[in-house]
């Protein structure tokens, strides 16, 4: 429920400080050329990286005819893993009517859509022919998992996008208001954005249906993203791969890596745009409540995930799990199980330790770990195939990172981060008109 309704000379006045705080950011420019300079020099390495695998081949990367899926397709379930946050936040706790996530839900949903554009370019950056992606559309069968991720993906961007740009509206008339020194070319979206609005009652009513039918549709699609994700490694017999728990494991993964990122994001908004009004410590102790639920979903899911298979010990699965727990990727396992999962989830169980600083760090380990998690399920697997690898050179039995690889999965870290600083620029972090409601102002001077 909203607070108590103010009159209208309150309302004024609480609504030109909410204004006030949460469009300066967007007017402070302090240390952004430096950023985007830094965010430029990455696409320019990128670039030239993309450049030389276009003309060499895949055969600049680690992936060989054994680890023929290598850290770009890591990266992309990374990334589709991060996506799923915006549905998470927005949707699951805005149909529940659970008002404590208003402040980060639009920084939410920055996240996610960043993420699931770029997931869809991480696919394009795997290929080695991307000159035939059109290919895919053209002449896709329905039995290829792959043109299923495709479609999840496509259609996920397309509602992430209007459940970000549409409650966007009301905020947009008031930028219209408020940024009229604004360059032109922005003036010009703002007023695209604003479609009429004139804060009368069926606007708004139209304007929360609308937000109620997309937060409704967008969970079985983002559901859907992640599922179908695990589904191209699911429906293979590979020994790691070879799981019926690879759909809500997934999920249960995704939902820890986007936490963690939004929390890392509210700290560097808190403090950087000086939102502490807004993203309060009530905001991160909650927020480190549901990291501590979803990563314990998540534990119970690493259970079933390896000891299942310890149980039954099948000569595959063995060989498998001994290089996973002893073997070559032992300190990646371990590091990313103890340090990056468990040894988080215990701390932030006690309140005293969710604190914006410390959960800071915490969410760093916890999104370092669920990209390690990542190359863990799909690396591997794969250098213990059924026939034994003989006849090859040493390169083809053990996977090492190359510069090209490298670059090119920093590249699209630095085009989530180059999106939202643009979103964040354009566009006030804090949805206004949703926090003036809360604070009981009159919505029919919200324009």
């Amino acid at each position: 429920m909203a607070s108590t309704k103010l009159s209208s000379e309150e309302s004024r006045k609480v609504l030109d400080k909410i204004e006030t705080d949460l469009i300066r950011p967007m007017r402070s420019h302090k240390g952004l050329e430096l950023w985007l300079l830094f965010l430029g020099l990455i696409f320019i390495v990128g670039g030239y990286a993309y450049f030389i695998q276009l003309r060499d081949g895949l055969g600049v990367t680690a992936m060989r005819d054994y680890s023929s899926w290598g850290s770009y397709i890591a990266n992309f379930v990374f990334f589709v893993a991060a996506s799923l946050i915006g549905m998470f936040i927005s949707s699951v706790f805005g149909l529940l009517k659970i008002k404590w996530v208003i402040p980060i839900s639009r920084i939410a949903e920055m996240i996610a859509l960043a993420f699931a554009m770029w997931a869809g370019l991480v696919i394009v950056i795997d290929m080695g022919r991307p000159d035939r992606l059109h290919h895919v559309f053209l002449y896709g069968r329905f039995q290829s998992p792959i043109v299923w991720d495709i479609t999840v993906v496509t259609s996920y961007v397309a509602i992430s996008m209007l459940l970000l740009l549409i409650p966007m509206i009301p905020d947009a008339s008031i930028l219209k208001r408020r940024m009229s020194d604004a360059p032109k070319w922005q003036q010009m979206i703002y007023n695209l954005l604003t479609l009429g609005w004139d804060a009368q009652p069926e606007q708004y009513a139209i304007l929360k249906r609308s937000m109620r039918v997309l937060m409704i549709l967008i969970i079985p699609i983002a559901l859907s993203i992640h599922t179908v994700t695990s589904w191209l490694f699911a429906m293979t017999l590979r020994a790691g791969w070879d799981s019926t728990i690879f759909g809500p494991y997934f999920v249960s993964g995704a939902f820890v890596a986007g936490v963690a990122a939004v929390i890392i994001a509210m700290y560097f908004f808190r403090y950087n745009y000086k939102l502490g009004d807004y993203i309060t410590d009530y905001h991160f102790n909650r927020i480190g409540q549901v990291l501590v639920l979803v990563s314990a979903v998540y534990i119970y899911f690493n259970l079933n995930e390896y000891f299942v298979p310890a149980y039954k010990m099948r000569t595959a699965e063995r060989l498998h799990l001994e290089e996973m727990f002893t073997g070559h990727w032992a300190y990646m396992f371990w590091f990313a199980q103890i340090f990056c999962l468990a040894i988080p989830t215990f701390l932030l169980i006690f309140k005293k330790l969710r604190k914006p600083k410390i959960m800071l760090w915490l969410a760093v380990f916890v999104l370092i770990g669920a990209w390690l998690k990542r190359i863990l399920i799909v690396i591997p697997v794969q250098q213990h195939p059924y026939l034994p690898i003989q006849n090859v050179p040493d390169s083809f039995k053990e996977y090492h990172f190359t510069g090209i690889e490298i670059a090119l999965n920093i590249l699209p870290i630095a085009g989530v981060l180059l999106i939202i600083t643009i979103l964040a620029k354009l566009f006030p972090v804090i949805s206004v008109w949703e926090v003036a409601h809360e604070k009981g102002v009159d919505e029919t001077i919200i324009k």
